[in-house]
């Protein structure tokens, strides 16, 4: 199961902000050091999400995938996931 800080970091990578109910985007970028990249490195750890080193167009800070089970705990009834967002091999 995901905390409450990962469920929020989640919902925020789908753009899901209360407003919306489907996802739009599936993506989170931060770096080492900061408070959220230990949560999104824990839910790599439990296979909700996927990382992908920093790279320049990030700034250095890595790039969040969520999987596709990862962001059906963050979903709340009545949402819905573009499934776009989910390629079977990432990207």
């Amino acid at each position: 199961m995901m905390t409450p800080t990962q469920i929020e970091l989640a919902r925020h990578a789908l753009g899901l902000d209360g407003r919306r109910r489907q996802s739009y985007r599936n993506h989170f970028v931060t770096g080492e050091g900061c408070h959220d990249h230990t949560e999104w490195m824990a839910m790599v750890s439990a296979g909700y999400a996927w990382r992908r080193a920093g790279t320049p167009l990030t700034g250095g800070s890595d790039l969040f995938r969520l999987t596709r089970a990862g962001a059906e705990l963050a979903i709340e009834r009545r949402e819905s996931l573009d499934l776009k967002d989910f390629p079977t091999v990432p990207s």
